[in-house]
């Protein structure tokens, strides 16, 4: 994921009897198998000590034979996109594509139709579908007599064919967003106003007319139509909630600018979310979104603190917070967002964030207890014994992969019971050793370090009660698992959970990691210090056995089982999923793709820089990368990027769409009857400038003539990010 520069209805719901949110849960199945013990190749293990993979085979149960899909993956793959690569999205032969929702797009009440040259107004963004869309859950309404009275009716609550879809819109390219680019005629606080309505959370009703064959629509004056911008008020909840650190200056936010009160927050209210990258759901029916590169929208209108003498400059510069920021230009007419003046307020951001999706009025909550930095995924795991985690990845160079385990069991009973765990519960940092074992160390204030200090009196924390310590423990989460010597990883971005069937029984999460080119990179190798000091991703780590490429130009999928089947365990067992890169090239050498990506000759199957992942109910994994977006340079045999589909068993991996020019494919999600899959496309022909943004791309309305409606044309000017709509001809399951 990258930054600004890349970096009326009138039917009844009852969200809480909508079966559909433990579809995936639900769904266990008896026994056990082993990894793939191809997973992780023996050149890459013998570089990190010497190690085969017996000692993993042993650790799990015997193979059941089984590879716990509910249908094999059928389809043909597609060709690579190769230079120049095809500004068009192409899928199997026997699927279609269709565009669902796109940049601009209106979805609630008021909201005003896109126009070609991007001149609406900040009030218009804000009703609008949001910028760079990025992670998405589809939440469904109750079935309908049409779906119920169907001959092939599975007997689930949940519709397939209406719901509301959420949506992460992670940054703006300033320079397509305006008609006259960032600068222009010059910089205002209207630009400011658009650009922050551009990020956030878009929440769309989504409906599929006409049966099972029917197109989709995104409603354009939904009731339920939402969203949730940069200046949404929001709750502060869980432990690190009213701490110092958590108090900054109060504004009155107007649509003319933010006027200081001259008072300070409590600590337990404050406004927006942006960099709102992957995504992940609740068994209770919630919405979580997760704010990664949240740093790059502050910056300062004077000198920004980043010593190592100083608290805030500690924070500042473990968490990348600079005076330039990623090239936004809030904090010259914002000054929320100025840190020269406001230090605490980037305090308020690297949350994951939870949102009713069925109540338009309901007030987003930061849940504080699961961490900050930069956010990944939060994908759940309930396990045999109603215990619920959530696994985290914190995205950048030489980070680390979280999860956090609520205090209390899941009450499916009474699923509003569940309202506030995410505000209680341990949050854990992971270890990979190099005998493929690993452990989860808990960040609380009797954890030792690796000083021989616990938490409680590590400089970093220290002061008052334990309550006190857990709360900066938590706004300092990347300090904490400094000191207590988690596995710096290459950019742990998606976790994915293997769903529990056919024969497939264990807590299974996979991680994608997209690469890292300081990993190996120096004679003499660096950590991030214990200590806390670290600038934000300037370490050059060796490489290890969970990261055994120097130069990690094409990332990898990790992937590990929790002792017990139990998601409270501290220990686990891991392998390397795949290996990702061009097997047509030198440059790599071929050991280390060996028993990975499995699929047709001459490179078929390859790709570079997994990103998303995600698992389809039916236990299909889904990856989507985000490398070079053109196919120039080292990945000009693996081509544009793509989505590719994967047996978690046996790695057979076929390439199931190619996207358009420099776009990144990103966020996935399904209906529950399989048979509708949402998949988006962000930032096409990225880096074009205003005075020709279609230099790169002119997708989607290259492609596409009409908006879902099926009546308003699409208009020219400029690229789109959007959501397509991909269904199978015959009306089938999506994969088979």
């Amino acid at each position: 994921m990258k930054g600004l520069s890349h970096p009326t209805n009138d039917e009844t719901l009852n969200p809480s009897g909508n079966a559909s949110i433990h579809d995936v849960i639900a769904e266990v199945s008896p026994g056990r198998r082993r990894f793939l013990q191809g997973g992780v190749s023996a050149a890459a293990l013998a570089s990190a000590g010497g190690l085969t993979l017996g000692g993993l085979a042993q650790t799990v149960s015997a193979s059941t034979g089984r590879s716990g899909l509910a249908a094999p993956i059928s389809f043909e793959s597609v060709p690579a996109s190769r230079a120049p690569v095809l500004d068009a999205v192409t899928v199997p032969k026997g699927y279609t594509a269709q565009l669902f929702v796109a940049w601009g797009d209106p979805i609630m009440s008021g909201g005003r139709p896109f126009i070609g040259n991007a001149g609406e107004s900040a009030a218009d963004q804000a009703r609008q579908f949001g910028a760079h869309n990025d992670g998405m859950h589809f939440f469904p309404y109750a079935k309908g007599d049409d779906e119920r009275h169907e001959s092939d009716d599975d007997g689930r609550k949940a519709s397939s064919r209406h719901g509301l879809l959420c949506v992460n819109n992670e940054y703006t390219h300033e320079e397509i967003l305006f008609p006259d680019g960032q600068v222009g005629a010059g910089y205002t606080i209207e630009k400011t106003r658009k650009s922050q309505a551009a990020h956030g959370v878009s929440i769309v009703e989504a409906r599929r007319k006409g049966g099972r064959h029917g197109a989709w629509t995104a409603k354009a004056d939904s009731r339920l139509g939402r969203r949730i911008t940069a200046n949404t008020p929001v709750r502060i909840a869980g432990p690190a909630a009213g701490h110092a650190l958590m108090q900054t200056r109060e504004f009155l936010i107007t649509d003319s600018g933010s006027i200081a009160t001259g008072a300070t927050t409590d600590g337990r209210s404050g406004h927006g979310t942006v960099n709102n990258c992957a995504h992940g759901y609740t068994p209770w029916g919630t919405y979580l979104t997760c704010e990664e590169n949240w740093n790059g929208n502050f910056g300062g209108t004077g000198a920004v603190d980043t010593s190592t003498a100083t608290e805030i400059g500690r924070l500042n510069r473990r968490y990348g917070v600079t005076a330039g920021g990623f090239g936004y230009r809030w904090h010259t007419t914002d000054p929320r967002w100025d840190v020269s003046t406001n230090p605490n307020e980037p305090h308020h951001f690297g949350w994951v964030v939870e949102i009713d999706p069925y109540d338009p009025k309901s007030v987003p909550v930061k849940r504080t207890a699961m961490g900050r930095f930069k956010h990944e995924s939060a994908q759940v795991v309930v396990d045999k014994d109603q215990r619920v985690a959530f696994y985290m990845g914190d995205d950048e160079r030489n980070e680390y992969i979280y999860k956090f385990v609520c205090a209390r069991r899941l009450d499916r009973d009474e699923p509003r019971r569940n309202r506030d765990m995410l505000d209680h519960g341990t949050l854990y940092v992971a270890r990979f050793d190099a005998d493929l074992t690993g452990r989860w160390i808990a960040l609380t204030p009797a954890t030792v370090g690796l000083d021989g200090v616990a938490l409680r009196d590590h400089p970093n924390f220290a002061g008052g009660d334990d309550a006190q310590v857990q709360a900066r423990i938590l706004v300092k989460t990347r300090m904490a698992a400094d000191a207590v010597g988690a596995t710096m990883m290459d950019r742990p971005e998606w976790t994915g959970v293997r769903p529990r069937l056919h024969g497939f029984d264990e807590v299974e999460v996979y991680c994608t990691l997209t690469n890292n080119n300081r990993r190996g990179s120096a004679a003499v190798a660096s950590a991030n210090a214990a200590d806390g000091s670290t600038a934000a991703g300037s370490a050059r780590p060796a490489v290890d056995a969970a990261n055994p490429r120097a130069n990690n130009l094409y990332g990898h999928i990790i992937r590990w089982r929790e002792a017990d089947r139990s998601v409270t365990a501290t220990t686990f067992t891991w392998d390397l999923f795949a290996q990702a890169g061009d097997t047509l090239t030198t440059k790599t050498p071929a050991a280390q793709y060996t028993g990975n990506i499995v699929d047709a000759p001459d490179g078929s199957a390859d790709y570079g820089a997994p990103d998303g992942l995600w698992f389809d109910p039916f236990g299909r994994l889904w990856v989507q990368t985000d490398q070079v977006g053109d196919g120039t340079g080292d990945f000009v045999n693996i081509g544009g990027n793509m989505m590719v589909c994967a047996d978690p068993a046996t790695g057979v991996t076929r390439r199931f769409m190619t996207a358009p020019n420099r776009c990144e494919v990103t966020g996935i999600t399904m209906t529950p009857d399989g048979r509708t899959l949402f998949v988006g496309i962000q930032h096409p022909g990225e880096d074009a400038t205003s005075a020709n943004p279609t230099q790169f791309s002119n997708w989607p309305q290259n492609q596409f003539t009409l908006r879902s409606d099926g009546v308003t044309p699409l208009p020219a000017g400029r690229p789109r990010s959007s959501v397509v709509v991909i269904t199978k001809d015959d009306g089938g399951i999506i994969g088979t």
